[in-house]
């Protein structure tokens, strides 16, 4: 992995502490950690984001033939356009699958009900929530890019690492 911070660890410990990094920071908003993981997550995330705005659009109106009964009805799916997927299925690779938390107060019968269309609801939030976001500021700022900050907190008591909020803007 040319180009990364080892952030003293050996590989495969330090690509997951990135995935969980970056997987938490789509999730949740902001995160806080050290300053030198921050700066590898923010790479990472930046580069998923970007994905996501490039291919947020990209869908295909399909029309297909349903019998019920013995009556033809035609139904308009919409389905994602083959850059959209493999877009999709590169960001499912390297995201964790997290579940939808159930809200306050709902029975299961309701949480399925809810959750029935949705395989995975990070890289559906991905799409659907940063990708329009993040593509109609960068029609109005005229540039694309700087989906994040960091923001230094001071040094962590005990080792004294330099402690900052990671956070999608």
């Amino acid at each position: 992995m040319a180009g990364y911070r080892k952030l003293n660890q050996q590989q495969d410990q330090r690509q997951a502490t990135l995935r969980n990094l970056v997987t938490a920071l789509l999730w949740h908003g902001r995160i806080e950690t050290t300053l030198a993981r921050a700066k590898e997550a923010r790479r990472i995330a930046e580069k998923l984001i970007t994905l996501a705005v490039r291919e947020h659009a990209n869908t295909v109106k399909v029309v297909k033939e349903v019998a019920e009964g013995d009556e033809k009805l035609k139904k308009e799916i919409i389905n994602d356009a083959p850059s959209r997927l493999a877009a999709r299925r590169r960001i499912m690779q390297y995201l964790y699958d997290i579940p939808e938390p159930r809200k306050e107060g709902e029975t299961k019968y309701e949480y399925k009900k809810r959750t029935a269309g949705i395989k995975n609801p990070l890289v559906e939030k991905v799409f659907r929530e940063y990708g329009p976001k993040y593509y109609k500021r960068a029609q109005e700022l005229g540039q694309g890019g700087g989906y994040t900050r960091i923001i230094k907190k001071g040094p962590r008591r005990g080792d004294a690492a330099e402690m900052v909020i990671l956070e999608l803007i």
